[in-house]
């Protein structure tokens, strides 16, 4: 077999018009999915219930959340995201903002951004990251942020006995190292339900941890408690 006939033809331009709305479709039900789950859980949410937000941006989520009444806890390191935040939560009592990272330990940690940040914060905001290694981050400069042990605040949340009725964790690959350790310190009983967007594509080098996090965690006791594909 030659070189010339070993080689891959190129696709036509119709085939990749196809592939693109095939993965355009894809994203749509995924994200559709994902919407459709969270309006069920806040559907069952009351008054006294205790949920938290972890990676809230600017508040589109804390504001649903706390729609419902129940007490929301809301954590977004990013100052500019915060400030946003702190616009959208105003005047809801029911409402604590956190302008703090939540990660597997706590101190201090450089939160990195995305190279367009100075650009265009309001779309980058949402790439903020204190995990390094990922695409699109600028490494070499950062800000310093309050990192919270989240193992050490569930348990504090839950030390007389309450349950966590919801966990929204959207935190750019930082999400990984948590739910290794709650799993790891049998944390995950005293959460009703989790819902968390993983951020394999972003961090190549953690694929395998993901892929062997997410087939215990599907395996296990919490699969019904453990949605891994918020988007």
């Amino acid at each position: 077999m030659t070189e010339e006939q070993a080689a891959p033809e190129a696709a036509s331009p119709e085939l990749e018009k196809l592939q693109a709305q095939v993965r355009r479709y894809k994203r749509n039900l995924r994200k559709a999915e994902a919407e459709g789950f969270l309006a069920g859980i806040l559907a069952m949410l009351k008054p006294g219930d205790l949920v938290l937000d972890c990676g809230a941006n600017v508040g589109k989520i804390s504001t649903q959340m706390a729609r419902t009444g129940a007490q929301v806890l809301a954590y977004e390191p990013d100052p500019y995201a915060f400030a946003q935040l702190s616009e959208a939560c105003a005047g809801l009592e029911n409402v604590t903002l956190h302008n703090a990272a939540v990660g597997a330990s706590g101190g201090k940690i450089r939160l990195m951004r995305a190279q367009n940040f100075a650009e265009n914060p309001a779309a980058a905001s949402v790439k903020s990251t204190i995990i390094g290694g990922g695409r699109m981050i600028e490494e070499s400069d950062g800000i310093e942020v309050d990192l919270i042990d989240f193992p050490a605040l569930l348990r504090q949340l839950t030390a007389d006995g309450r349950e966590i009725a919801l966990i929204k964790m959207d935190i750019e690959g930082a999400e990984l190292d948590i739910l290794e350790a709650l799993e790891e310190q049998g944390l995950f009983e005293r959460v009703r339900c989790l819902i968390v967007e993983t951020h394999e594509r972003k961090f190549k080098d953690l694929r395998p941890r993901y892929r062997e996090l997410r087939a215990r965690v599907m395996a296990g006791p919490y699969a019904q408690r453990v949605f891994l594909d918020w988007i």
